[in-house]
């Protein structure tokens, strides 16, 4: 007799959406190693796009363009450098870093230009078999959460969940 699965609901969201990216990402990784880009990172694309577009830029201009915290962003350029796929040099102040493309990652601009095309292509068929698009779907769940955090709203949902002087939850 095993364990019966939970029930898919809003309590499972942040492991149901782990579970989407694995899926999408997975995916895409795969289709990097069929184009011999073995160990070539989804996460690393939009930044090559970035700068092929832009030039060299801050981490916190990377991260703005692309969508992601200036810690998400920081640590997708500290792995590119490690694979030399970017070059990271002080800015004017010195808590500023300049990300820049290597000659490598330059190389490798046309094909993910196509993969980048092709994949988007691949994202707007699997929306048109949704009832709503994903895309929308999560531009609409970002906005709600920057205008209120999740934290907040757990919070609000059980008032006395966390409370001062007390030593820690109840078994």
């Amino acid at each position: 007799m095993g364990m019966e699965p939970f029930a898919s609901g809003p309590g499972l969201l942040g492991t149901r959406l782990r579970h989407l990216l694995e899926l999408l990402d997975g995916d895409v990784a795969a289709v990097y190693a069929d184009l011999g880009l073995e160990g070539f990172r989804p996460r690393f694309t939009p930044v090559v796009r970035a700068l092929a577009a832009s030039g060299p830029s801050s981490i916190r201009d990377l991260a703005r363009v692309i969508g992601v915290t200036h810690s998400a962003a920081s640590q997708t350029v500290a792995q590119m450098a490690r694979s030399g796929l970017v070059a990271v040099a002080p800015g004017e102040d010195a808590r500023q870093r300049i990300v820049r493309l290597t000659p490598e990652a330059e190389a490798l601009v046309p094909v993910l230009e196509a993969e980048w095309a092709a994949t988007a292509a691949a994202a707007a068929g699997l929306e048109a078999e949704l009832s709503f698009p994903l895309s929308r779907l999560v531009d609409e769940v970002l906005a709600a959460l920057s205008r209120r955090p999740m934290r907040q709203r757990i919070m609000e949902a059980v008032p006395d969940l966390v409370t001062g002087g007390r030593e820690g939850p109840r078994p």
